[in-house]
Formats: C-alpha cells, sequence, structure tokens
C-alpha cells in the first residue's frame, strides 16, 4: 500500500507540475497569434508557431526548475508562489528580448513590453491559484508521513525542524538508537518511514539495509564520509566496481572559467546596483553620521585572510562590549537602517570590490572570521575542508541554509557543494539567491 500510495503521489505531483507549464503556455501561444505573430514583417505559420511555444514552455520549464517551483506539497506554498513569481519575471524578460529582436522594430518595443507584463501578471496569477487550489487538495489526498525518529548524540534541532513541516510528517516515536535492538526492529514497519538523526556508521548501515530489505523510506543525516562519496567517480576499468574521489578541490579548467564568471558578474552587478549603494549609504550616514562602509577580517581559500568590505549595518564600535560575536535575533546593536539592508542584502553588495580583486568568488563557502574558524577547527577538525575554494558573497550554504544554520550543517553543505561543483550549479545558486532575498527567515540570527 505504502508503494503505491507513493507511485499515486508522484503521478499527482507531476500532473499539477505539468499544468503550471500548460496554461501559462495557452495564455502565451493566445498573444504571441493575436499580437507578436501579427507585428512582423513575414507572418509565421505551422512550424514557426510551434517552435516559438516549444522556446517558451523550454525557458518557463528551466526557470520553473532552476527556482523549484513546480513540487506542490514539497516546499511550501508561500516558498512555491515565490518561485513562480521568479520564475515568470526571468522568463519573461528572456522571451520580451526575444519578441522586440524577432520583430525589430523600435516603435513597437513599448507595445511589447506592455503586452509581455500584462501576460507576466496573468500567468502567475493562473500559477498562484493552481499552487493553492491543488495544495490543499495534496493535504487531503496524501496524509503526512508517520515517522519513528531515531536519534543519536548529537543536538542539530532536526526535531524542532521536522515539525515545522507537519503537513509532510509527524514523528510518532523518538527513540535513541540503543534503545532500539536487533530483536525489535520489526518495530519499525509499524512506520510509513524512518529517520536516521546522526547515528554511529555501524548502526546506521544495520538500519539501513533492514530499511532496504522491507521497502521502507530513510531519511538520514551524512556523516562527513558520506559527502565524499556523493561526489566520487564510478571506474569501469575492473569487474570491481570501484569509486574514485579525487579530492582536488576545483580543476584548472573550472577555476578559470569560474574566474570569467566572477568578473563579468560583479561587473554587471556593481553597475545596477551602484545607485542602491549610494541611497543605502546615504541612510546610514543620516542616521548616525558615522562611518558607511565596515571592513573586517575574513577567511578564503586555504586559509588566506583579506579584509571583506561591507555597508555598517550595526552601531559603531558594536563589539567594543562582548568582543566578537554572531549578530542574534533582536540583537541590540543592529541599527534600523542596518536592520533594512541586512534583510535585503543590500549590506553584502560592496563584497562585488573583493570579487572583482579576487579575494573571494561570486559563489562558494561564506567567508568566516579567523576567530571563528579557529574555534570551529578545534571541534570540527572538517572544518577546514571547507577552505579548499574560495569563500563566495553566496553559496550553496546560504541558500539552502539560513544565518542561524549550525556550523557543522554549514560545513556539510559546503562540502557538497565543494563535491558536486559544476557551472550549471553556480547558475543555478546565482539565481536561487533572488528567492532568498525574499525569504525572510533566512536572515535570521542566531538564538541568545
Amino acid at each position: 500500500m505504502r508503494n503505491e500510495a507513493e507511485s499515486w503521489k508522484k503521478l499527482y505531483i507531476g500532473a499539477i507540475g505539468g499544468l503550471l507549464i500548460l496554461l501559462p503556455t495557452c495564455f502565451f501561444f493566445i498573444a504571441w497569434r493575436e499580437e507578436f505573430n501579427l507585428l512582423q514583417n513575414v507572418v509565421f505559420k505551422n512550424k514557426g508557431n510551434w517552435l516559438i511555444v516549444f522556446c517558451f514552455v523550454f525557458i518557463l520549464g528551466i526557470m520553473l526548475h532552476t527556482f523549484k517551483g513546480v513540487k506542490i506539497g514539497y516546499y511550501k506554498i508561500v516558498s512555491l508562489i515565490i518561485s513562480q513569481l521568479l520564475a515568470v519575471v526571468c522568463t519573461h524578460l528572456i522571451v520580451s528580448v526575444q519578441m522586440i529582436l524577432m520583430i525589430g522594430k523600435l516603435a513597437l518595443i513599448s507595445r511589447i513590453i506592455k503586452v509581455m507584463f500584462q501576460l507576466a501578471v496573468l500567468n502567475w496569477f493562473s500559477m498562484l491559484c493552481i499552487t493553492v487550489i491543488f495544495s490543499r487538495v495534496y493535504n487531503k489526498l496524501f496524509p503526512p508521513y508517520e515517522m519513528l525518529l531515531i536519534h543519536g548524540n548529537y543536538e542539530n534541532l532536526l526535531k524542532e525542524k521536522i515539525l515545522t513541516r507537519s503537513d509532510r510528517y509527524t514523528i510518532k516515536k523518538d527513540v535513541h538508537f540503543k534503545e532500539l535492538s536487533r530483536e525489535n526492529m520489526e518495530e519499525i514497519l509499524d512506520y510509513d518511514g524512518v529517520i536516521l538523526n546522526d547515528i554511529p556508521s555501524k548502526r546506521k548501515n544495520e538500519l539501513l539495509k533492514f530499511c532496504f530489505d522491507h521497502r521502507v523510506m530513510v531519511y538520514f543525516t551524512p556523516k562527513i564520509p558520506d559527502i565524499f562519496v556523493k561526489g566520487a567517480e564510478e571506474v569501469d576499468v575492473f569487474d570491481t566496481p570501484l569509486f574514485l574521489c579525487k579530492n582536488i578541490g576545483l580543476s584548472v579548467t573550472q577555476k578559470a572559467v569560474k574566474r570569467c564568471m566572477d568578473i563579468i558578474i560583479s561587473i554587471v552587478v556593481l553597475a545596477l546596483t551602484f545607485p542602491l549603494i549610494g541611497l543605502a549609504a546615504l541612510a546610514i550616514k543620516i542616521e548616525d553620521g558615522g562611518s558607511v562602509i565596515y571592513s573586517q577580517e575574513r577567511c578564503s581559500k586555504d586559509g588566506k585572510t583579506f579584509r571583506l568590505y561591507k555597508l555598517r549595518s550595526m552601531k559603531e564600535d558594536a563589539e567594543s562590549e562582548g568582543g566578537v560575536q554572531l549578530a542574534k535575533k533582536r540583537d541590540s546593536r543592529i541599527t534600523r537602517t542596518g536592520s533594512f539592508i541586512r534583510r535585503t542584502r543590500i549590506d553584502e553588495l560592496p563584497q562585488l570590490v573583493n570579487v572583482l580583486r579576487g579575494d573571494m568568488s561570486f559563489v562558494g563557502p561564506r567567508p568566516e572570521r579567523p576567530e571563528f574558524v579557529e574555534k570551529n577547527c578545534e571541534k570540527i577538525p572538517e572544518f577546514a575542508y571547507r577552505m579548499k575554494v574560495k569563500a563566495g558573497l553566496t553559496g550553496y550554504a546560504q541558500v539552502y541554509g539560513k544565518y542561524n544554520t549550525s556550523f557543522l550543517d554549514k560545513l556539510k553543505l559546503d562540502l557538497l557543494y565543494i563535491e558536486k561543483y559544476s557551472v550549471l550549479m553556480d547558475v543555478q545558486i546565482i539565481l536561487m539567491t533572488l528567492k532568498i532575498i525574499l525569504m525572510k527567515d533566512s536572515a535570521e540570527g542566531i538564538s541568545e
């Protein structure tokens, strides 16, 4: 029954994902047939029309996939709606340029932009309706999984995080791995799935095999070596399966391409956001008359330190009392202007200068302060592994984690980025950063 329900669930999600693409495509086709095609010197017929529709479907599909806007029931409704908004904006911007170039008449540019704007609003509204309606239907059709949580000794607040998704999971029982002996492992079969939270590798392997035998789904928190294997290559030279972990970080070609991307993107973004930086700097100066730019020593590749630049979001000499510390929720040191520029990430924009200078990359692990690096390396020796690549303005851990995510979990996310690195991943992270800026909880400080 459990496997059959999973099949229906995947079919449902796939069907709604198809609908999220189909309906906007129909609206675009109408706009193309009744408006854009007629504006051309040579009107397209038959195959030409299908080619234009295919281009729209392809771009929209890529954007929805990149921003993760199609998985109804998997992500929260708010997250899906924001993802779809960004996907629609990016898609219609690209298609607007395509229409302007195809039609090639300067006098019609304003008309094209007006129609594309109206189409974007209509498409996003239709997606919003589909998402809200079918997410509620999903919750009625597919109740949350009843899970058995088996935990170890590390307190990573995973249980509390899971409880925030009561629409997807219900933890029916929470036991220490020592309480679940080999004799009573059959108890696992009473649940829809198991969550293995930081238990010893030997015990984890036993439970994984048992669940594999009985077709029980398993979630587990990875150890650092598990992440190394994630990036391993299959070696087919012999008739014995081999995995190869090169452990060299980025190749020479990858470094060269990444550096070129850093220079181009940072110049473009700096040019586009310069007025915004100027306004933020003016607001900071007006509020308390202090310095606008705040510099701080940070660590990048191989532990090399550099001066990182940010717009000042805290009071002057914020660390004169209490020394080096992370920002906290409702931190009294943060100014009113600082609260806004931190939430919108405007305070990070001067780091584009660091990217241009080569101190850091546009995408990479967050640059930590030397004091935090030393402290965390004492607790977690593997923390130094994240410095195999340059630090980044944005990154895998910044997109999929939060400011208050634990250092161990950030380390795992950073290592996943290093092991799975590709240029396309960098592009996806850059686009996903737009979504994160709109998500309020991603900028939360640590708890007291």
